[in-house]
């Protein structure tokens, strides 16, 4: 019996051929197919189709890439954009100008939906570029240490293979969009003058219509509810929020995201300028209040204060070369705390502005379901406190926006994050104010009168603090939205349990589920809590299959690639 090939395969999977001839094989076919449709295509047909491939964690990706397929056609070309996942080695091979626009996630990782294409692309049997021209851009924050690595890794194997670069990569920071523009004009530019391409010019607009409301120009919303969550008692202040949209004209989905426009507390921006002997600036008081960060110092501030400062206990923290020891040593520590450091080595005011990042809006998981909470978008914040730092935007939120004041906000779209259809079961593992977007998806299947299972992993400290939207989810269970709530409060017990502890225990039902065609999704920190919730799920996978570790991340492998074990971690 022939073993069909995966999707975007062209040789059967029993075909008895080594890994490089399969390789070999798969870039001749893919050619010959490419020819025959240049050869095959009618007079009208664009000089050449730009495959605008997208790696995105926040959808930052996807907007540029809309912007290039819509300034491709604009000059004469074609253009399509599809997810870094939904390309095979084969399909890749098959392209003859490809654009990938991609983000990084955490500590130089692909994003999420980009990991099993990176998998593909760096594995011996990918196949031959040769054919292949392509550019690559990079958005980041220049803030972390592995900046744009996810972009600076697919250039470098795509040359590897073969492909020839049409134009440099540009690696964009946090303001990205005049980079990004810039940059996507210049290679289309030179495609279309390569290719004979003739357009009108005009850019097209973007296939999703954009909000008038964004980074440059936020909505100025009405905070309408701060309420307090966790009990008074709890190690943790986490808040519920809900933001008026007027006639902002706004629309969201539920597990779209949004983010707010914090200010500084004035309190700290006072005692830096009475530090930097500046004290009655006001022009540089405004523009450390609104526009600069001052909690988080920079790279290239930390760089600059040990030359400056060689004895100071930051010198000594970075001498020793530890990443871990420095991010430990800055943990609690502020602009003002590295200047006292320094000590009278310390900048001067202009000295030191040109060290400050620009001030960014925070992301939050949208907690509310359009179709239950119209009008409104409700937030679940955890209040950062420790010692006298403070977070920006958390506390900004829950102390220094008065009653009905306004707080600058605007869409971050999630499309991959979604409600799946009616029917379908959806399990979703969230601690913490990582329910925040399942108390959206489990009102809007409410509203929508949906008939698909929904089961809930979710969990804390402690039950009697930290149980957040209790009454709420016990109302959601009685009614027969909620079918499955598992609960894991660590520190109510002697031995500690966890969201993953509990999909051990109910590991036969949680595999059923996975068979019955289950979406699952999985929200909250990315540096322990999501790592430990795949490697349960594998280990829940493995145990029920019974056919090994390498078929379950397979069988996951499966679930990312229909769309069905998504997160969003942070």
């Amino acid at each position: 019996m022939t073993v069909m090939p995966p999707t975007g395969s062209l040789i059967p999977a029993d075909a008895p051929f080594s890994a490089q001839q399969e390789s070999w094989l798969a870039g001749f076919i893919a050619g010959i197919a490419a020819a025959g449709r240049r050869d095959s295509a009618g007079a009208d047909a664009p000089a050449a189709t730009i495959d605008v491939l997208i790696g995105t964690q926040t959808g930052n990706a996807e907007l540029v890439a809309d912007d290039v397929v819509a300034g491709a056609r604009a000059r004469g070309l074609g253009g399509r954009a599809t997810a870094l996942d939904d390309v095979t080695p084969e399909a890749l091979a098959a392209m003859s100008h490809v654009i990938v626009v991609t983000s990084t996630y955490g500590e130089g990782e692909m994003p999420d939906n980009a990991g099993l294409f990176w998998e593909a692309l760096q594995s011996d049997t990918a196949p031959r570029l040769e054919g292949l021209q392509y550019a690559v851009l990079g958005l980041g924050d220049r803030g972390y240490d592995d900046f744009c690595q996810a972009a600076k890794l697919i250039d470098t194997r795509l040359e590897q293979l073969g492909a020839t670069r049409l134009h440099e990569r540009v690696d964009c920071d946090v303001d990205f969009e005049e980079p990004a523009g810039e940059w996507t004009a210049a290679v289309l530019e030179r495609l279309a003058a390569e290719t004979g391409a003739k357009g009108t010019g005009a850019a097209e607009a973007p296939k999703k219509p954009r909000s008038q409301w964004n980074k440059r120009t936020p909505y100025p919303s009405r905070l309408a509810t701060n309420r307090l969550l966790s009990t008074p008692h709890s190690a943790k202040e986490i808040r519920h929020y809900e933001f008026d949209l007027g006639d902002s004209g706004i629309t969201y989905e539920a597990g779209d995201a949004l983010a707010v426009v914090p200010v500084n507390d004035d309190g700290l921006v006072g005692a830096l300028l009475e530090h930097l002997g500046s004290s009655g600036d006001q022009e540089t008081a405004e523009l450390l209040r609104t526009e600069r960060e001052i909690r988080t110092p920079s790279k290239e501030l930390i760089a600059d204060l040990v030359e400056r400062a060689p004895a100071s206990e930051l010198a000594a923290v970075v001498a020793h070369g530890d990443r871990g020891d420095l991010d430990s040593w800055l943990w609690g520590r502020d602009l003002l705390d590295l200047l006292r450091d320094a000590g009278s080595r310390a900048p001067s005011t202009a000295e030191l502005l040109p060290f400050l990042r620009p001030l960014q809006a925070r992301q939050y998981s949208i907690s509310s379901s359009p179709l239950a909470h119209p009008g409104s978008i409700h937030l679940t914040v955890a209040s950062v406190r420790y010692d006298r730092y403070e977070g920006v935007a958390s506390t900004y939120l829950a102390d220094r926006v008065g009653a009905d004041s306004t707080v600058g906000i605007y869409l971050q779209p999630n499309a991959s994050f979604s409600v799946p259809a009616d029917d379908a079961p959806m399990v979703m593992i969230g601690p913490g104010t990582g329910i925040a977007p399942f108390r959206g998806f489990l009102h809007e299947r409410a509203a929508r009168g949906a008939s698909g299972r929904n089961w809930l992993f979710f969990g804390d400290q402690h039950r009697e603090t930290d149980f957040v939207y209790e009454d709420e989810l016990t109302a959601l269970r009685e009614r027969g939205v909620l079918t499955e709530l598992d609960l894991a409060f660590s520190r109510d017990q002697a031995e500690k349990v966890y969201v993953q502890t509990r999909m051990r225990e109910r590991s036969r039902e949680l595999y059923a589920w996975l068979e019955d065609g289950a979406h699952v999704y999985v929200c909250g920190d990315a540096s322990r809590m999501a790592k430990d919730v795949e490697a349960a799920l594998l280990g829940v996978i493995a145990e029920q299959r019974g056919r090994g570790e390498d078929d379950a991340a397979e069988y996951l492998a499966d679930l990312r690639r229909a769309k069905r074990y998504v997160r969003d971690v942070y």
